[in-house]
Parts: C-alpha cells; sequence; structure tokens
C-alpha cells in the first residue's frame, strides 16, 4: 500500500509540475506576443517619422538641427526597438527602449513646437494628415503597453507565488520587466510660449 501511495504522490508531483510548466509557458507566450503588438505599432511609427521630417523640411529650412534631431532620435529608437523585440521583458532591453522612446518623444515635440510658428506648415494637408496618423498611433502605442504590463504583471505574479517560486528558476522563467515611461530631461522642462 505504501507503494501504490508513493506512486500516486510522486504522479500527482509531475502532473502539478506539468502544469505550472504549461502555465507558466502560456503566460510568457501571452507577453512576448503583447510585445509584438506594441513591436507593430513602433514601427508603423518609425515609418511615419521620415515622411514627417520631409514634408517638415520643406517649410522648415532654418530648423535643420531640429530635423536631424528627431532622425537621429528615430533611428536610436528602431536599434533598440530590434533589441528588446528579440528579448521582450529583458530588464536591460526594456530600458533601453524607454530612454530611447522618451528622447524621440522629445524630439517629436520640440519638431511640433516649432512647427506652430510656421502657418503654412499648420495648415498643409500632408502635414495635418501625418499628423493625425501619428497621435493615432501614439494612442495604440499607449494600449499596446497597457496590455504588455498587464501581462508581464500576471506572468511575474505566477511564477512568484508559492509553491511555484520553488521551481520558477529550475524551469528558467526568469523575471520579466514592464515597460515604464521615462521622462527626457527637455519633458520636464516647462514649455515657452510667446505672442
Amino acid at each position: 500500500m505504501s507503494t501504490t501511495f508513493l506512486i500516486v504522490l510522486l504522479a500527482a508531483l509531475a502532473f502539478w509540475l506539468a502544469s505550472v510548466f504549461n502555465e507558466l509557458v502560456a503566460l510568457r507566450n501571452r507577453y512576448r506576443n503583447a510585445f509584438a503588438q506594441i513591436d507593430v505599432q513602433l514601427k508603423r511609427r518609425y515609418d511615419l517619422i521620415p515622411n514627417l521630417v520631409e514634408t517638415a523640411k520643406s517649410f522648415m529650412a532654418h530648423e535643420r538641427g531640429t530635423l536631424e534631431a528627431v532622425v537621429l532620435a528615430r533611428n536610436r529608437a528602431v536599434q533598440a526597438g530590434a533589441v528588446a523585440s528579440a528579448q521582450p521583458g529583458n530588464a536591460n532591453a526594456m530600458q533601453a527602449l524607454s530612454q530611447a522612446e522618451g528622447v524621440l518623444e522629445g524630439a517629436l515635440g520640440r519638431l511640433f513646437a516649432l512647427s506652430e510658428a510656421y502657418p503654412q506648415m499648420r495648415s498643409d494637408q500632408n502635414m495635418l494628415g501625418l499628423q493625425e496618423e501619428l497621435a493615432s498611433t501614439e494612442n495604440r502605442i499607449a494600449f499596446a503597453s497597457q496590455a504588455f504590463n498587464d501581462e508581464v504583471t500576471e506572468y511575474n505574479t505566477r511564477r512568484e507565488v508559492f509553491p511555484n517560486r520553488l521551481f520558477t528558476g529550475m524551469f528558467g522563467f526568469e523575471p520579466s520587466n514592464l515597460m515604464a515611461a521615462t521622462e527626457s530631461a527637455d519633458e520636464r522642462q516647462p514649455v515657452k510660449v510667446s505672442f
């Protein structure tokens, strides 16, 4: 009878371990999928930016530094996005992406602030359409980021609860990191408006 009990106990333990493993695999795949949704929207934004810069160039010939800053920030964000896409949830990759995105948002903010000084640009249909698409994409990125953070939170919670915590390291389930918004120094500065 004790042999049968031991076999049943081992089978129950094996079944439980398999269910913990399968649950963590499913949750990890869900947060990876959620990051893929962010990645799609980031790529859409990265594709819009060169068109925006080209359109702005025709109006803002004297603002070359601002336009170059936008292009440089975009290129760095693309690189950081590629690294984060390969390792969604990796702390360093997510931090680098968040910082690059913060710099890009700051550069775009300066571009849009300067565009206020160019009435023809503000009324250009191509520029207005690009700004509208960019704003729509920003909203999609925000929603996708929230979904990603929700999935990461659920994954981290499941891997950290007892008794799952006893086995997650053995199975190779590392903690994942949230996508956090970062503020650049420029974003914290008040916008100067003059009339």
